[in-house]
């Protein structure tokens, strides 16, 4: 999972994406405004702020640095260019990876067992 956070004016705003599942979910204050899931290699989310504001996240993959990039936009303004390097997705994958090895070998232990 890579997540996005930003204190966007007086609201705290985060961009969830699952590089396992492609879910993608955007909160504003903690609570989940938008989720949508994508597979492909950007995508958008547009939701009004508290403020009735527009905001707008794009998530994309740079094809040069495969960087991932989330924009964030207020009022068709960029107000935020966040990014997380190659190397963020591949730990995050690896730990996905580590996570469900680990969970198929309890099963496979439980079922011996029983």
């Amino acid at each position: 999972m890579v997540s996005f956070k930003y204190d966007l004016n007086q609201h705290r705003v985060e961009l969830q994406a699952s590089n396992w599942c492609g879910l993608e979910r955007v909160f504003v204050d903690g609570q989940m405004v938008s989720s949508k899931l994508n597979f492909g290699q950007q995508s958008e989310h547009a939701v009004p702020l508290g403020d009735g504001n527009p905001c707008k996240f794009q998530l994309l993959i740079d094809p040069q640095t495969e960087e991932l990039m989330c924009r964030i936009y207020k009022r068709n303004e960029l107000v935020a260019s966040l990014k997380q390097g190659k190397q963020n997705l591949i730990q995050s994958q690896r730990l996905l990876q580590q996570g469900m090895i680990m969970c198929c070998s309890l099963v496979l232990v439980a079922l011996l067992l029983f």
